[in-house]
């Protein structure tokens, strides 16, 4: 049985209908699978990353549709090829939510994803959003994290550890 050649590919552009199109419409033209995909506006800025396949090597081929996508949509799109392990999830490990909500501040994401990372967790996901209150418009943060936590990682000591940090900069932290 032939293993397709899996590739990763980021791209980003200012925001603007139909970018989602231009990309995928390369991958179309050039027989790729589609495997997964994130997407998001950042400010005025469109950015994603894609997984997908094809059962060769596509190199300069895709190099050239990266290069047309530059040139003529303003999309600048970069991949590499992955090897030919796919990492599959353990799904031993007990996967939980960490939400954060606090006055924004510098070092929130920083302060508690070298905590998580120190204990051994994993982040499989993050999402963060500056927003300001409507009744007094002081800007709060929030941030979602998806985490993967060992199984030998007590969760007491855990909790308490996230929550000393939330203490000390002022943040609500909720792990569920």
């Amino acid at each position: 049985m032939d293993i397709d050649n899996r590739y990763i590919m980021t791209a980003f552009g200012r925001d603007r209908v139909g970018i989602v199109a231009d990309i995928t419409e390369i991958l179309f033209e050039l027989g790729c699978n589609f495997e997964d995909g994130n997407m998001t506006r950042l400010s005025d800025e469109f950015a994603l990353i894609f997984l997908f396949t094809h059962p060769d090597e596509i190199d300069e081929t895709l190099t050239e549709a990266c290069e047309r996508l530059e040139k003529e949509k303003g999309i600048s799109a970069f991949y590499r090829l992955l090897g030919s392990e796919a990492m599959t999830p353990d799904l031993a490990l007990p996967r939980h939510t960490l939400h954060l909500e606090g006055m924004d501040q510098t070092g929130i994401v920083y302060k508690f994803s070298r905590h998580l990372a120190e204990q051994g967790v994993n982040i499989l996901y993050l999402q963060s959003e500056r927003r300001n209150m409507p009744q007094t418009g002081t800007s709060m943060y929030l941030v979602d994290m998806d985490i993967e936590i060992p199984l030998e990682l007590g969760a007491d000591a855990f909790r308490d550890g996230l929550q000393d940090l939330g203490d000390e900069m002022g943040v609500s932290v909720k792990l569920t």
